[in-house]
């Protein structure tokens, strides 16, 4: 049996939740390409009349302005389930660098700096025979340390 919603909020996601489904389905669409349709069929009827090109622009105008604020809270709401996800991959893997976890909180700049650590991992990574022996930034760097010590003491030797 289905709860009913407490509050306003949770009654909007459900409701954003059915409609952002609703219009991104086949019937939507076919029901809007009618009223289209429909619409310009009836413009030799009212001579292409400004109150007629009014009637399809108000009508687009006030869909599309509602359909962005459903859009984006459903994109918000997927968003946060798939950073959710992630999180919990990254935090069960004991080899996984921590400092992924709550990334999405981090500022921009900070991202850019995290960026820059895997696109030195990854300049490591290039220098590996198996590219998944490497699982952090700080492993990456200490397998490779060693791994220059091996030849610099075959070399010598």
């Amino acid at each position: 049996m289905k709860t009913k919603p407490k509050n306003i909020a949770a009654l909007f996601e459900r409701f954003a939740t059915h409609v952002t489904k609703a219009t991104g389905s086949t019937t939507a669409f076919a029901c809007a390409f009618c009223i289209v349709l429909g619409w310009a069929l009836t413009g030799p009827f009212f001579d292409y009349s400004e109150t007629w090109q009014l009637v399809i622009n108000t009508g687009t105008t006030i869909v599309t302005f509602l359909m962005v604020f459903l859009i984006q809270k459903s994109q918000n709401k997927d968003s946060l389930a798939i950073q959710l996800k992630l999180n919990e991959l990254v935090a069960s893997h004991e080899h996984a660098s921590n400092r992924l976890v709550d990334i999405e909180s981090m500022t921009e700049e900070e991202m850019m700096i995290v960026q820059k650590y895997y696109q030195k991992l990854s300049e490591l990574t290039k220098t590996e025979i198996k590219l998944q022996t490497s699982h952090s930034i700080e492993e990456a760097h200490q397998q490779h340390t060693i791994k220059i010590k091996k030849k610099t003491v075959k070399g010598k030797v």
